[in-house]
This record gives structure tokens, sequence and C-alpha cells, in this order.
């Protein structure tokens, strides 16, 4: 029976959501694993959107939270507002109740994945303060550490990430994730699933 992974993000300017896609391809590429992609329901309006700038949504599926349950291992993507994640991906995981009086999260592996806007934008502190979620459902933080090698102590280059997880920076919204960032983003699927797949076959 196949590993499945569920890729669950909110992605308002496309940085994340292209995150989720390479860590996509990274997961798929590990042997007896299944890995899907969706995204958490939008709390704004068209209106507000649209003054904000926002692309169109793509047509990845929304997921619903009791669909978490399904998953033998999820990895969890966001954008930061002020250093934690976004409110639209807060007010999925808030919905999560349901799940969590049942304990059905529990011991699922579960990794991070995001984007700040600028260096000191929230690296580090948008994926902490994420994993207060993880722990009180039970869940397994499973972070890169510093397995994705020489790439995670690049100083030439700006790149996003860090042990916590793939990671990218948006700027003023017209940067895009870089080759290495999506390397790390890709290193981060294949690595995640390896272990999702191990812990699925010794359960």
């Amino acid at each position: 029976m196949a590993t499945k992974v569920y890729i669950v993000y909110y992605s308002m300017y496309g940085h994340v959501e292209k995150l989720a896609e390479e860590i996509q391809k990274g997961a798929a590429s590990v042997e007896g694993v299944e890995a899907k992609l969706w995204q958490v329901p939008e709390t704004l309006s068209e209106d507000v959107l649209g003054k904000m700038g926002a692309g169109p949504k793509s047509d990845v599926p929304t997921i619903t939270p009791n669909e978490l349950a399904e998953a033998d291992g999820i990895l969890l993507g966001f954008p930061t507002r002020f250093g934690m994640m976004a409110a639209q991906f807060k007010a999925f995981l808030d919905a999560t109740g349901g799940l969590w009086r049942s304990q059905q999260l529990a011991g699922k592996p579960a990794g991070i994945f995001y984007s700040t806007g600028s260096q000191g934008g929230g690296q580090e502190t948008t994926p902490l303060t994420a994993i207060t979620q993880l722990v009180h459902h039970g869940m397994i933080f499973v972070p890169i550490g510093y397995t994705f090698g020489a790439g995670m102590s690049e100083m030439e280059k700006v790149k996003g990430g860090s042990p916590y997880g793939a990671g990218t920076f948006a700027g003023d919204g017209s940067r895009q994730p870089s080759e290495l960032e999506l390397a790390q983003a890709f290193h981060q699927g294949k690595y995640f699933a390896g272990i999702t797949k191990k812990l699925k076959g010794s359960a």
C-alpha cells in the first residue's frame, strides 16, 4: 500500500506554491510514495484580494480538515505575517479541533516550509512558532536539519530556508524562488517522504 504524503499550503502570490510543487516532485521521487498537493481555504474576499494584488488561485484542490487524517505524513507551507504563519493557514488549523479530540493526527510526521518578505522577516520564527500546532496534535516534527549539505551554508547567494525547512524570500513580490531554494524544497520532499515511508513500514 502506497505511503501518502500531503503537501498542504496557502499561497497568496505564488511563492509558497512554487516551493510546494518542488516538494511534491521530491516526495514523489521516493518509490512507493504518493504525494498530493492541497490548498487551504481562502478567508479573504475577492475584492480584498484584488486590492492586495493577489494572483488567481491555481486548480489545486482545497482540503478540508478531516482529509488530513488520510495522510501518512503532512508538509505544511505558508507565508509569514509578522513572523508567524498567515491567518488563512491558522484559521484552517483552528478548524482541526475534531481531529485533536479523536487524536487522528497523533504520531504522524509533519514538516514545515515557508516564505518571507525579507532576510529578517521570519525565516526561523515562522516555523518555530508553527511547531506549537504540531505539538498539540501529537505529531512528529521532521526538520531537514543540515541534510541539504553545502547548500545549507551558502553565503554568496541570497537563500531562504533553515534547518526547520525549505524557504524563500519574496521581497516586494517580484523575486521568485531561486534554483538553490527550489533544490532545497525538492530535497525536503524527498527526505520527508523517505522518513514517512520508514515510519509507516515499522508501524
